[in-house]
């Protein structure tokens, strides 16, 4: 592979895949699950600061070692060849794959609304044990095509993927400073709207409304969702030219860019529409929708519903870009099929293992079900994250005197408030969800046997 990627592509890159379909469509979630507007802002607000120290921690590691799925091999030398495979399976099976197929689930969902509905149509439903329920539409065909488009454009060189993601991303950053100026200029609202709780809002579909500790991990867990892909960049650090600068400056960049938008758009959402209205609004659409829709009628709808569209494509194609990596890595190191470690001799990425991760995100995809597939995915990348960001004291006692082109900003308080929290978030979920981090660990834990399976064979082979 080459470097091919700038800092104005890098920055792309990670904001692309950071602004998706989270600040549109989990306002109304994290509105029920804390109660007023104060406090959803908060959540934002440190969610965003959790994120930016989960950043400068990486900047770190990343302007150290910047190669291929850069926190793969961070795992992998910090903790041995176990838990890097542990890593890359997580990422592969469960985290990063379910986050593409939320992202393209709810391209599907921007693209019902625009439709008016149409995609609602149900062939067929699968009725599983425990009482789920698996319908079959339209929507989930149209999920499928959305990652079958991305694979697709992702197979050319990195630099015009990189070109694409700054395309897609200048659009979804318009786009946001258009709805949140939209709203406070035109949107006719109140700012009375921010001191009120929801008060009867329908809250469709969402589990925890209780407010207290539970609403407020619920709600950390929505932002963060919102948030992730903060490290994509990360994933394709061996394709970033001047990495020892561009890297650290991408992940720090894109954070504030992000943390100002959000905030931007949030407030301007409680502006427009009061706290029970946002709680009300049908799990189908979206708030930023029904925002737009106050401010310029119903033409407004479709256009909104366009661009969010565009916005979630966007964050879809970064992310099966950088996702794509990891296999890769993994390949390389004898620890999945060796074949994926191939890269094509005419664009330099690699294409087999942009197809398996299509096709598996797929099959996640099937699902249908944008919550669960987030709830999923947050879950599995938070406990990663913790121990990515712990390596950087492993490797200040290992390594003390490898060449640090960036040191973490707060050293070593930043790394330890990041890791306090990730854990407290880790805790929380698991004691309110358990059932859900229960499958969620255990398909962490299916890595095990199979790392030992793939272990065997390597040695075999030699």
């Amino acid at each position: 592979m080459i470097r091919g990627l700038g800092l104005i592509a890098a920055i792309s890159v990670n904001v692309a895949n950071v602004i998706g379909t989270g600040v549109f469509l989990k306002a109304r979630v994290m509105t029920c699950n804390v109660g007023t507007p104060g406090k959803a802002l908060t959540v934002w607000l440190v969610a965003g600061l959790l994120s930016l120290a989960g950043a400068l921690t990486y900047a770190e590691l990343l302007a150290m070692m910047p190669r291929a799925a850069g926190e793969y091999g961070i795992m992998r030398d910090a903790y041995g060849r176990p838990w890097g495979f542990i890593y890359g399976w997580t990422q592969f099976a469960i985290a990063r794959s379910a986050s593409a197929a939320a992202l393209a689930v709810g391209f599907a969902i921007f693209l019902n609304d625009l439709l008016n509905g149409a995609l609602k149509y149900t062939y067929f439903t699968i009725h599983l044990p425990g009482g789920y329920d698996v319908p079959f539409q339209r929507l989930q065909l149209v999920a499928l095509a959305a990652i079958t488009i991305t694979v697709l454009i992702n197979c050319a060189a990195v630099r015009f993927s990189g070109g694409v993601a700054t395309v897609l991303t200048s659009i979804k950053v318009l786009l946001l400073i258009s709805v949140g100026l939209g709203a406070f200029f035109y949107g006719n609202g109140d700012w009375s709207h921010l001191s009120q709780p929801n008060a009867g809002g329908t809250c469709e579909g969402v589990a925890i409304t209780a407010g207290g500790f539970a609403g407020f991990a619920a709600a950390m867990l929505g932002a963060l969702w919102a948030y992730d892909g903060w490290n994509n960049i990360t994933f394709l650090a061996g394709e970033v030219k001047n990495p020892e600068r561009n890297l650290p400056l991408g992940l720090i960049i894109s954070m504030f860019l992000v943390m100002g938008l959000y905030l931007l758009v949030n407030v301007s959402y409680y502006h427009v529409l009061t706290p029970t209205e946002i709680a009300s609004v049908a799990a189908s659409s979206s708030v930023a929708a029904e925002v737009v829709k106050r401010l310029l009628g119903a033409v407004a709808v479709t256009l909104m519903a366009a661009a969010m569209m565009t916005s979630s494509f966007g964050a879809l194609h970064a992310s099966i870009l950088a996702t794509s990596r990891v296999p890769y890595a993994m390949a390389r190191d004898r620890l999945f099929f060796v074949g994926l470690s191939k890269v094509s001799p005419r664009t330099h990425v690699p294409i087999r293992s942009l197809i398996v991760l299509g096709i598996w995100s797929s099959v996640l995809a099937l699902s249908g079900s944008y919550d669960r597939l987030t709830d999923s995915a947050i879950f599995a990348l938070t406990i990663f994250y913790a121990f990515v960001a712990g390596s950087v004291f492993i490797f200040r006692r290992t390594m003390p005197n490898v060449r640090r082109p960036y040191r973490t900003w707060g050293y070593p308080v930043v790394p330890i408030v990041f890791l306090v929290v990730t854990a407290w978030l880790i805790l929380r979920t698991i004691w309110d969800n358990p059932k859900q981090s229960a499958i969620g660990l255990v398909l962490i834990l299916i890595g095990v046997p199979v790392y030992l399976i793939w272990s065997k064979r390597d040695r075999d082979a030699g």
